[in-house]
């Protein structure tokens, strides 16, 4: 037995079996298509939510009571494997979210949506997936194996990085802040000035937009341009640091 193909989320497989070719074709799971997602709840006893997930998109919101709400949509097939599942779990005060999907031909699709108690710091690690967040006022710290993250309107300390994926942010008003990619471009825009930005990528562009005022900016690109508009003083309090080590730096302020 062997396989000569074997795509989680494609539209085509093809799998060899005692020599003769077997071919599936689909359009590929989507977890979207999911009209009866499952629902849960459960009470948070400290003042932080740490969400552990291994293959699932994520969207974190605040939410309106002080119960964590979460959300879950999945689709999955799998030829010549176990059946597809998905599970969650709470520990304490930690999210456990797992994807259980393999065989020769297996397509799975998860999307979980986590409501928060306001005034809950966040923490989040993915293995596979993207990571969208909005509308927090305590601290996030997002990272992610393979798979882009997005945020807007946030204001407490934030912390975010990809391993594999683009990072963008938008309506920061935090004034502490560390965005981060091994491979992929980072966008950043704060609408407060802040007390230090740092943000880095192993290959890719950076992009920071700033209110104006005066700052400190250290800004190296080791293969690429490096262009620096905002008013600058060795003195200023309000520390910018942005390295690449392939691709363009830019930081600049917002048009007025």
């Amino acid at each position: 037995m062997g396989v000569t193909a074997n795509r989680r989320r494609g539209l085509v497989w093809t799998v060899v079996l005692g020599g003769v070719v077997v071919a599936a074709a689909g359009c590929g799971a989507d977890a979207g298509d999911d009209a009866s997602p499952d629902h849960r709840s459960f009470a948070l006893h400290g003042r932080t939510l740490t969400v552990d997930s291994d293959d699932s998109t994520l969207v974190l919101v605040p939410g309106d009571d002080d119960r964590v709400r979460v959300t879950r949509w999945f689709k999955g097939k799998v030829v010549l494997g176990g059946d597809p599942k998905v599970s969650w779990k709470v520990d304490g005060d930690r999210l456990v979210l797992r994807t259980h999907c393999s065989g020769l031909v297996a397509d799975c699709s998860a999307k979980h949506r986590i409501e928060v108690p306001r005034g809950i710091a966040v923490k989040v690690t993915e293995d596979d997936g993207g990571v969208t967040a909005r509308g927090f006022r305590s601290g996030l710290d997002i990272r992610t194996a393979d798979g882009s993250v997005r945020v807007s309107d946030v204001t407490g300390p934030l912390s975010l990085h990809s391993d594999d994926g683009s990072v963008r942010a938008t309506g920061v008003g935090s004034r502490s802040v560390r965005v981060g990619t091994q491979d992929g471009s980072v966008r950043l825009a704060l609408n407060t000035v802040p007390d230090r930005v740092t943000a880095e990528s192993d290959d890719g562009s950076l992009r920071l937009t700033l209110p104006h005022a005066t700052y400190r900016v250290t800004a190296t690109s080791k293969d690429g341009s490096v262009r620096v508009s905002v008013p600058r003083d060795e003195a200023s309090t309000h520390v910018i640091g942005a390295r690449t080590e392939d691709g363009s730096v830019a930081v600049g302020t917002a048009p007025e």
